[in-house]
């Protein structure tokens, strides 16, 4: 499986735009250890480039990184903050997401997982989507078939999001438009 790492940054951040239509500013939790956050920054800020959003890339190493973030962030506060997906920041999903909520900034992820945790909005893949296609590949071994003879495949399961509790309490009103696109509302 293959899935898709940053050709979603367009369309995460589209969808987001339209969430919160006065972005502008946008912070980016990140942790540098993990090669797939670099890659994934470097296209964020292309693609916000062209959307005229600026970016305030802070990096998350670890635990006590989030303070040092969170105060960041508290002194120059920007429109909205992105989480990238990293075991660090899925361990801080929850605070991240009352820290944002405290300080009234929607905020943007690629898991769902994020959102049930109280971020505002994910578009991404579907881990569980995934994972089931994974079973078929290992039944199909099991049953046999040699690994080099299965074809590599793209996800195609995509799903956003959107969490209305968030929403609300930012004081947000989700366009209907991006909640009829919604594979989940939480509410």
């Amino acid at each position: 499986m293959a899935g898709f790492g940053t050709e979603l940054w367009g369309k995460r951040l589209e969808l987001f735009k339209e969430a919160v239509p006065r972005l502008s500013r946008l912070a980016v939790l990140w942790n540098p250890a993990n090669p797939g956050n670099a890659v994934a920054v470097r296209a964020i800020q292309a693609v916000a480039l062209a959307m005229g959003v600026q970016l305030q890339p802070l990096e998350v190493r670890d635990a006590n990184a989030f303070e040092h973030a969170f105060a960041a962030i508290a002194k120059e506060p920007p429109d909205a903050i992105l989480i990238c997906g990293d075991d660090i920041t899925f361990a801080h999903a929850r605070p991240s997401a009352d820290f944002a909520v405290r300080n009234r900034l929607p905020t943007l992820t690629a898991y769902r997982e994020y959102v049930q945790a109280g971020a505002l909005m994910s578009y991404g893949l579907s881990l569980p989507g995934q994972w089931r296609r994974a079973a078929y590949y290992v039944d199909k071994i099991l049953k046999g078939t040699k690994p080099a003879d299965l074809p590599v495949e793209r996800t195609m399961q995509f799903e956003l999001v959107i969490n209305l509790k968030t929403a609300e309490a930012l004081g947000l009103t989700i366009p209907p438009t991006l909640l009829f696109q919604a594979d989940e509302v939480i509410k």
